[in-house]
């Protein structure tokens, strides 16, 4: 066990982020769980009610793979709501654009391209169903990455970079590691989102629906949760190498409570040796754990 790859952090960073010592418990539940395992787990927690918050590892820069369609889709809708793009306008799509070999819903259902889909569509095939071709899509149409990197960072979360398209992620091993952010900033991320800062109306309600109805990362943040809890989320997962290393199995989310309330969590679970379905069990039992909390609580 590399039990040194494990730093407790926590973080005040700002009046509405602040950490609370009767979170305590919560902590100790989630490092019990979480430090026998070969791998740098980084993980936030949020409740948007009391403002409890928890920061483990948080200092770490943890490659998003499609994580970052959160914030593509907030960077689109974005352009949506001050009139420059319509989620009704088609765009043209070619099979160029549909690249083999990758995780792709949308070229699976139009193999040749030669196709107009609307944008609201290709949203929902990125985000919904995590589609790398859509996601690729998606950047060119606002420009880059770099486009929503800066974007991102004009919403004050600094803490997290986007450097890199799917397509140039497949082509090197390391690339992925440009993407990257701190569990701190995802969970921020997601309180702007949720509070009303980042969309109207309108368009949060669209973005949670396609988040809320995702069809990807089943085994994680809502796993153990009771049938029927809603959970706007977006996971990430990449490849594992010939050594055994998987860089990135990632969900964050918002987790709606019986009561109506709701909190923000954020698992990344990097540079593991452990395989597949343990990946996942560390995010769907940190999960469990938040939820006992905060349903108790």
């Amino acid at each position: 066990m590399q039990n040194n790859r494990f730093i407790l952090f926590f973080a005040i960073v700002t009046l509405s982020f602040m950490c609370f010592p009767q979170t305590s418990n919560l902590q100790k539940q989630i490092t019990d769980l979480i430090n026998t395992k070969d791998a740098t787990i980084g993980i936030g927690i949020y409740n948007f009610d009391t403002n409890e918050t928890l920061i483990i590892n948080g200092q770490h820069h943890y490659p998003m793979q499609s994580v970052f369609k959160f914030h593509l889709a907030l960077a689109v809708l974005k352009e949506v709501d001050e009139g420059n793009l319509s989620l009704d306008q088609k765009i043209h799509i070619i099979k160029v654009d549909l690249l083999p070999d990758t995780w792709s819903p949308l070229r699976d259902k139009y193999l040749n391209g030669n196709i107009d889909l609307q944008l609201r569509d290709i949203l929902y095939y990125t985000v919904s169903r995590s589609d790398n071709n859509g996601c690729d899509i998606l950047f060119k149409l606002l420009g880059g990455p770099e486009t929503v990197n800066k974007y991102i960072h004009s919403l004050g979360i600094n803490d997290i970079s986007i450097k890199a398209t799917e397509a140039e992620m497949h082509k090197a091993w390391e690339v992925q590691y440009g993407n990257w952010t701190t569990p701190l900033a995802a969970v921020k991320l997601l309180a702007k989102f949720y509070n009303g800062k980042i969309l109207s109306e309108s368009s949060f309600n669209f973005l949670w629906k396609l988040m809320s109805e995702s069809t990807i990362g089943k085994d994680r943040i809502k796993d153990k949760l009771p049938d029927g809890t809603n959970v706007a989320h977006k996971t990430g997962l990449s490849a594992t190498d010939e050594e055994g290393i998987t860089a990135a199995t990632n969900d964050i989310g918002i987790v709606t409570l019986p009561n109506g309330k709701h909190y923000a969590i954020a698992v990344f679970v990097s540079d593991s040796k452990e395989n597949e379905k343990v990946n996942a069990g560390i995010i769907s039992g940190i999960s469990k754990i938040a939820w006992d909390y905060f349903n108790k609580n």
